[in-house]
């Protein structure tokens, strides 16, 4: 990639992010209408020349598709990405690396492992934990549970479930991410085998309840496995609290498990990071580079302490892959993965671009731009149903009809957010501010924008 082809692609990305800036940001179209464009032009029976199917397929993801990175974009976990990230995915696709084994892909395996371990460290991780990237928080979580079973029952590999002296009980609060009712069901325990526990009024998991929980299925003769906190839910921003759940599993011997997938990001803030206390004290980590760090889907992260652990539940050997070097761990054989594309090239970019100062910077803008928010809309009426140091800001209004004040929001292109629904079953608005490029006139305008669309909302219905 010579500097002028760089340069040129710089650009080319440059002006996308400025189209994307003043376009709409919600399509409107129905699944018919772009079935039928693909199956009138593509039938793939004769070439096309790629310079009019990429225009074609650029025209078709600026026009049929929730423009994620637009800065008005306050959705779920979809980031504005770094023009470095998307040059990392280039480089990764030309050179096409497979980091399965160190030897087939050196360098590639050591910017990973580099990256990873700057970032364990912010974790509190010792230097010799176990970490890789994952497609994305999901598996990591997989992983995490993998560990833990491992850890729990040594034949647990070799005989699966039936090989559990009883059945084994994850806990986790009812606003923990619901990949976990997946993973319950393709580890083989069942998905009754999650407990969930209460949360307290800012919806964050309770250890009193917690204890109780575990007090109970001891006593009924199941196993307690492992914990699961949450470091940013993903529908209200809640941290639970992490110091004290910590503490509870090493008294009681369960592997205690972080899903920071969003959250984690915050660590690197010296105004954040202290809503994340005890998460050092971790079995087990799951991180999204994809998420607050800003780079393209997909970019999970795991990390765990226990690299022991790691290596026996994914042990693997293969005659046809080449032999291990001592000096290095083969990807393959400490992953779920086997196949692996070089993921962490965009992450490793962008932080040495950027630098952890840059990122810091983001991430305490977008933070601001989250208090901002919070601020214009509680003074103008709303009510704020989440507490969180993180840039989610959940809203209600006496009489607002949520689903048709979303519909005006997106009809009339002023911003994208989201329904959740809070533990009383009553619908809030949910607004994630997930792009480093929103500035405090995009919050300003979006702000007074959705008190008008409200009110005119609550005319309709008196």
């Amino acid at each position: 990639m010579t500097p002028e082809f760089l340069e040129r692609t710089l650009d080319e990305i440059g002006a996308h992010e400025r189209a994307v800036a003043l376009g709409p940001i919600v399509p409107d179209v129905a699944p018919s209408e772009i079935r039928g464009h693909l199956e009138t032009r593509y039938d793939f029976a004769a070439p096309v020349p790629i310079g009019d199917v990429v225009a074609d397929v650029e025209r078709m993801m600026r026009t049929w598709h929730v423009q994620v990175t637009h800065p008005r974009y306050f959705g779920l976990f979809n980031p504005s990405v770094t023009p470095a990230s998307i040059v990392a995915d280039m480089l990764t696709a030309m050179h096409n690396p497979q980091l399965a084994t160190w030897r087939t892909s050196p360098a590639a395996n050591e910017i990973e492992r580099h990256t990873l371990m700057w970032l364990a460290s912010k974790f509190g991780m010792p230097s010799s934990a176990a970490a890789s990237f994952t497609s994305g928080g999901a598996e990591a979580n997989l992983t995490a549970v993998v560990a833990a079973l491992t850890r729990a029952c040594p034949r647990y590999g070799e005989d699966g479930a039936r090989a559990l002296e009883a059945p084994p009980v994850i806990y986790l609060s009812t606003e923990a991410h619901d990949s976990f009712h997946k993973i319950a069901h393709v580890t083989g325990i069942g998905r009754r085998a999650l407990r969930f526990v209460a949360t307290d009024r800012d919806h964050r998991l309770d250890v009193a309840d917690l204890a109780r929980l575990v007090n109970d299925d001891r006593r009924s003769g199941v196993m307690p496995l492992m914990v699961v906190a949450t470091a940013g839910t993903t529908a209200l921003g809640a941290i639970d609290p992490l110091w004290d759940a910590a503490r509870f599993c090493r008294s009681r011997g369960l592997w205690f498990h972080v899903d920071a997938a969003w959250g984690g990001a915050a660590m690197l803030s010296p105004r954040l990071r202290h809503h994340f206390d005890g998460i050092d004290a971790a079995d087990s980590i799951a991180c999204d580079a994809h998420k607050w760090f800003s780079v393209p889907i997909g970019a999970g992260m795991f990390f765990c302490r226990h690299a022991d652990v790691i290596g026996d539940a994914f042990r693997a050997r293969a005659a046809y892959m080449p032999p291990a070097t001592g000096a290095a761990v083969d990807p393959y054989t400490t992953s779920v993965q086997w196949s692996r594309r070089f993921t962490g090239l965009k992450l490793f970019l962008s932080l040495a671009e950027c630098g952890e100062a840059g990122y810091v910077e983001r991430i305490e803008h977008q933070t601001r731009m989250g208090g901002l928010l919070r601020r214009r809309l509680a003074g103008d009426g709303w009510r704020i149903v989440n507490a969180t140091p993180l840039p989610l800001v959940c809203v209600a209004r006496d009489g607002l009809v949520t689903s048709r004040f979303l519909k005006a929001l997106y009809r009339q292109q002023i911003a994208w957010m989201s329904e959740v629904k809070l533990r009383d079953g009553s619908p809030a608005i949910r607004a994630c501010l997930t792009s480093y490029r929103t500035q405090a006139s995009d919050v300003e305008d979006v702000a007074r924008e959705m008190t008008r669309v409200a009110m005119q909302d609550c005319e309709v219905m008196t």
